[in-house]
């Protein structure tokens, strides 16, 4: 709850530009996207550690259904540690742009990507009209072996 109020108090701190103008980002929003991105990765981490911190934990039962239903957990707890794992890398390769001063910028059109899609997704790489672009190419593509 604390790290919510916080992290809102900071939102509220950034001067947004007009919703209709891409302009690049001001230092004072990166250093709000690094601290964001710094938070959420710090997190990401703490969450990996106990993840594994409980995947280690020996659990021996005798019973088959609890024994199924133990390695499901596990499985499932897997796949959110794969899923975490993905978000840190994206995490740390916005890292990587705001230092390079390529942060915010699309990485195909090279046009701002906008403070309200920075703000929902503060790893995204593209524009919302790229973004659609690539999806529907995307989905266009013919299933191998039916075209």
């Amino acid at each position: 709850m604390h790290r919510q109020v916080s992290v809102t108090a900071s939102i509220r701190r950034i001067k947004p530009l007009p919703p209709t103008v891409d302009q690049p980002l001001t230092a004072e929003q990166l250093a709000f996207f690094e601290a964001l991105l710094l938070r959420e990765r710090e997190a990401l981490l703490q969450s990996a550690h106990e993840t594994t911190s409980h995947l280690q934990e020996f659990e021996p039962t005798p019973d088959p259904s609890d024994r199924a239903s133990l390695e499901e957990d596990h499985a499932l707890e897997l796949r959110v540690r794969d899923r975490e794992r993905r978000h840190l890398h994206a995490i740390d390769q916005a890292l990587v742009r705001i230092h390079d001063g390529s942060y915010g910028l699309c990485e195909e059109s090279g046009e701002p990507i906008g403070l309200a899609r920075l703000m929902a997704r503060p790893t995204a790489t593209l524009s919302l009209d790229e973004q659609a672009l690539r999806e529907s190419t995307r989905n266009r593509r013919p299933v191998r072996g039916h075209a």
